[in-house]
């Protein structure tokens, strides 16, 4: 299945919008890393150029964890899909709360496709933000905690469990 065919058949008017143009299997996927937003150039997308600069970010990551990638595809092959969470580039150095808005129902209907997903690993409060939004419209809670949330836990922990049991949000 072409990812962004089938957005746009079942999306409609996606003109603006940059959608993954890449073809895969979606019952294989078990794992979805959402980053942020698209870049401005698509070509420095994770599907753009095979030396594009999300990739150059990215494959180091892998190879840290060490799990020996070279390309998206390799990273495919471990059925492991990466997506943007904002679905057109930033035009200020922050991303606004509208771009998010507008990206959130594409987003989800993008991870509707994925029937086997497991594992939703979401690279930075860009993409938190949005898969908290469509969290809330399905359970009316966040999916991930605020930090202070976090932090609270951390210092409850602190105060009332012995040293080697506590809680450390660092460690996540």
């Amino acid at each position: 299945m072409n990812i962004k065919s089938q957005l746009q058949q079942l999306c409609g008017d996606t003109e603006f919008l940059r959608l993954n143009d890449v073809n895969i299997e979606p019952e294989k996927i078990r794992a979805i890393l959402i980053n942020e937003v698209v870049p401005v150039d698509s070509d420095d997308d994770f599907y753009g150029k095979s030396d594009s600069a999300y990739m150059s970010t990215t494959i180091p990551l892998f190879r840290k964890a060490g799990i020996e990638v070279s390309g998206i595809q390799d990273i495919l092959n471990l059925n492991i899909y990466i997506t943007n969470a904002v679905k057109t580039p930033k035009s200020e150095y922050t991303v606004s709360k509208e771009s998010i808005d507008e990206s959130v129902p594409y987003l989800e209907k993008e991870l509707e496709l994925f029937p086997n997903l497991q594992v939703v690993m979401l690279m930075g409060d860009v993409a938190k933000k949005a898969f908290n939004m469509i969290s809330k419209k399905a359970t009316k809670k966040n999916a991930v905690p605020s930090i202070s949330t976090i932090l609270r836990l951390f210092f409850v922990s602190l105060l009332t469990a012995p040293r080697s049991q506590v809680f450390n949000p660092l460690k996540i």
